[in-house]
C-alpha cells in the first residue's frame, strides 16, 4: 500500500501523499521555512498528528540537526532546504523503502511492490524470511533486488538530488536515559508505580477521537481498556468515544473466556458508563479462512496471515463504528512479565549457585521441570543453532515437524537453495538478534517484532481508517521494565507481578488473579481441518518457478498433514504457516496490479 512516494523529476524532488489517507488523517503533510514533511502514522500522539509532524520537521529541518527520534508509529519523508531525510520510529509498524543503484536513490515509498515493479526477486530475502517470525522486519533485504528497507529507528540522509549520504540507527533508550524515571521507592511497589505511569502515558498517546479497545478478558487488554476509561472519565475526552470490542465464541474451549470478558466489560463501564460494549460473534471464524487474499495481497509475505480472519472481523467492526484507533494488549507477555533470560546472565557471570536456586523457583512457579528451564534460558541462548540441531535429532522420530525450532532449516526447504542463498548465515543473524550478546536485553527488541499482527493493520488501514496500536510496546514502557532488577519482577506463581501490582486498584479480582488463558489452538486446529486439503492442493498446483526451486513441495504437504494431526508444536507450526504464506504470495505476485492510486502532489518537480 502506497501512502507516500518520493521521486525525482529533472533532478528536482517530487513528493506525493495518498489523498484518501490524508483525508482520513492517516497521512499528515506540513510545511515551514525549513521544508516539507509527509508523515504516515502519528508522531507524539494520535490526537495531535499535525503538531507532531510539525515538531518533527522543526527538530530535523535545521542544518546538521540529529535529535532523538520522537515516540510514535510513523514513517516520514522530510524534504529540507539542504537535504532529504527518510525515517521510521523504533517500533517499525509503518513500512518505508527506497530504491537505490550506484549510491543514488531514485525513489522512496511505503510500498516495496511499487518500487520493485518488474525487478528481479532477491533470493537471499526468502532465506532470511524463512528463518523465523522475527526475521522480516529487522532485515534490510526486501523481496525485490535493489529495493531496501529502512529499519526501525533508522534515519537515511540524502542530498537534494538523491545521493545517499548516510544511514544512522538511533539507540534504544536505556535505564539511564531521561525517558526513564527512577523509582521513588524500592521493590515491587516502586516498580509498579513506574510501570503504571509509563503505561498511562502510552495509552494517552494512542487515544484518538473515537478509541476502540480490544477486550479479551485477560490482564493485559483489560488493563489498557481500564486506563483508557479512566483517562476519559478524568476529562481527556468524552466517555462515549470509547468502544469496548470483544470476540465471542459460543462453543468450544474458547467459550470459557466469555465470563472473564463480561466481568472486564462491567468493570470498565463502571469507570466510563457511556463506553459502548460491542460483542462480535466469531464462532464461524477459523484460521486460514480466505488465505489467498490475506497472504497474497500484502507487499511482502506475511507470516501471520493465517490468523488474519479473526483480527479482520474485529477491525471491520471498529471501522464501521467510526473508530480512528484500536488499542490492544499485545506485547505484555514478554515486556511486562519477569525475564527468564536473566538466568543466562547469572550463568555467564559465574553465579551458578544463585542461578540454580532461581531456576528451581522458576520451574516451580511455571510448573515446568528444572532441566527445561535451564535448557531454554541458559543453554539454548548460549549455543542456539547447536541446541536446535541436537533437539531435532532427539525428537524427529520420522516426522517432518519433530524437533523443528526457530532457526534450523525446515526439511522442505531445499538444501541446495539454502546453501546458495545464505540460509545458514541468515540463521546465525537471526539467532544473534533473538538472543544477542546479552539475551536478557535482546528479549525486548525481539518482542517488538513478534507479538503484534501489524502487517494486517497496515494493509487494512485505508479501508479501516486506523492503525492497530500497542501500549505495552511503547518505548517508555519497555525502558521502564528493562531497567528493573529480576528480584523485583519475578514472583513464583504470579506472572506479570509488577503489572498486577500496578493495576491492583482497577483490575477486578477474578481477572487480576488469573494466570492462565485459553489459547487460540482451537482456531488453528479448525482452520487446518477445514482448509488443510485446500492448502495442500494449493502447494501442488503452484506454478511460480521460485516455489519449486525453493521447496520440496511434497515434503511441505506432508508437514501440513502432520500439523492437521496435531504433530509438532507452536515453533514448527509457525514454520509451516510462514512457508504457506510465501507460496501464496509468490503465486499471486504477478496477479496484483501495480497501478498507483490517486495521490496529491506535495512538492511537484518543475
Amino acid at each position: 500500500m502506497e501512502a507516500l512516494r518520493l521521486e525525482w523529476e529533472g533532478g528536482v524532488p517530487k513528493l506525493w501523499a495518498a489523498g484518501a489517507m490524508a483525508r482520513q488523517g492517516l497521512v499528515t503533510t506540513v510545511s515551514s521555512r525549513a521544508g516539507t514533511a509527509v508523515v504516515a502514522g502519528w508522531v507524539g500522539s494520535v490526537r495531535e498528528r499535525v503538531a507532531g509532524a510539525r515538531g518533527l520537521l522543526d527538530d530535523w529541518g535545521r542544518p546538521q540537526a540529529s535529535p532523538r527520534l520522537p515516540t510514535g508509529d510513523y514513517a516520514a519523508v522530510l524534504v529540507c532546504r539542504d537535504r532529504i531525510l527518510l525515517m521510521r520510529d523504533e517500533h517499525a509498524r509503518i513500512p518505508l523503502y527506497f530504491r537505490e543503484s550506484g549510491g543514488r536513490v531514485s525513489a522512496a515509498s511505503t510500498s516495496a511492490r511499487q518500487l520493485g515493479g518488474g525487478a528481479e526477486l532477491e533470493r537471499r530475502y526468502f532465506c532470511r524470511y524463512l528463518t523465523g517470525n522475527m526475521a522480516q522486519p529487522h532485515s534490510e533485504l526486501t523481496p525485490f533486488a535493489g529495493v531496501h528497507r529502512i529499519l526501525g529507528g533508522e534515519v537515511v540522509e540524502l542530498s537534494i538530488t538523491g545521493q545517499l549520504r548516510g544511514r544512522v540507527l538511533q539507540h534504544v533508550p536505556r535505564a539511564h536515559d531521561p525517558l526513564v524515571r527512577a523509582a521513588d521507592e524500592p521493590g515491587l511497589g516502586g516498580a509498579a508505580k513506574d510501570l503504571r505511569l509509563a503505561l498511562e502515558h502510552a495509552v494517552r498517546r494512542r487515544m484518538g477521537r473515537m478509541t476502540a479497545c480490544h477486550v479479551s478478558g485477560g490482564t493485559d487488554s483489560t488493563s489498557v481498556a481500564l486506563l483508557a476509561a479512566r483517562l476519559l472519565a478524568a476529562g481527556q475526552g468524552h466517555p462515549g468515544d470509547l468502544v469496548l470490542l470483544a470476540g465471542r465464541f459460543a462453543r468450544g474451549e474458547l467459550a470459557a473466556e466469555q465470563p472473564y470478558i463480561d466481568e472486564a466489560m462491567a468493570e470498565i463501564r463502571r469507570h466510563a458508563p457511556a463506553a459502548r460494549p460491542v460483542i462480535v460473534d466469531v464462532d464461524d471464524v477459523a484460521d486460514f479462512d480466505d488465505f489467498q487474499h490475506h497472504a497474497g495481497d500484502p507487499d511482502e509475505p506475511h507470516a501471520h496471515a493465517f490468523r488474519a480472519p479473526f483480527w479482520s472481523r474485529l477491525h471491520a467492526t471498529a471501522a464501521d463504528l467510526g473508530c480512528d484507533t484500536l488499542l490492544t494488549g499485545c506485547g505484555a507477555d514478554p515486556i511486562a512479565d519477569a525475564n527468564p533470560l536473566h538466568l543466562h546472565r547469572l550463568a555467564r557471570t559465574g553465579q551458578l549457585r544463585l542461578m540454580t536456586r532461581q531456576a528451581r523457583d522458576w520451574a516451580a512457579g511455571s510448573e515446568r521441570g528444572l532441566w527445561d528451564i535451564v535448557f531454554a534460558y541458559v543453554l539454548q541462548p548460549a549455543l542456539p543453532l547447536a541446541a536446535e540441531r541436537g533437539t531435532a535429532l532427539l525428537r524427529r522420530h520420522g516426522t517432518v515437524l519433530g524437533g523443528l525450532g526457530n532457526f534450523a532449516r525446515p526439511r522442505w526447504l531445499r538444501s541446495g537453495f539454502a546453501r546458495a542463498h545464505g540460509y545458514r548465515e541468515s540463521s546465525i543473524a537471526e539467532s544473534r538478534f533473538v538472543f544477542g550478546r546479552r539475551p536478557e536485553q535482546s528479549l525486548y527488541e525481539a518482542a517488538n517484532y513478534l507479538t503484534a499482527p501489524d502487517p494486517l493493520s497496515w494493509r487494512r488501514a485505508r479501508q479501516d481508517g486506523f492503525f492497530l496500536s500497542h501500549p505495552f510496546l511503547d518505548p517508555e514502557v519497555i525502558a521502564t521494565m528493562r531497567c528493573l532488577p529480576a528480584e523485583t519482577t519475578f514472583h513464583p506463581g504470579r506472572p506479570k507481578a509488577v503489572l498486577r501490582e500496578a493495576m491492583a486498584d482497577l483490575l477486578p479480582p477474578r481477572i487480576g488473579g488469573r494466570v492462565v488463558k485459553v489459547p487460540f489452538n482451537q482456531l488453528y486446529a479448525r482452520g487446518l481441518r477445514t482448509h488443510g486439503d485446500e492448502l495442500i492442493d494449493l502447494c501442488r498446483s503452484a506454478r511460480h518457478p521460485l516455489i519449486a526451486e525453493m521447496f520440496d513441495v511434497e515434503t511441505l504437504c506432508r508437514a501440513v498433514r502432520e500439523a492437521q494431526f496435531g504433530i509438532g508444536d507452536s515453533y514448527s507450526w509457525d514454520r509451516v504457516n510462514s512457508s504457506l504464506a510465501l507460496v501464496v504470495w509468490l503465486e499471486r505476485l504477478d496477479q496484483r496490479s501495480r497501478v498507483r492510486r490517486a495521490a496529491m502532489p506535495v512538492i511537484a518537480g518543475s
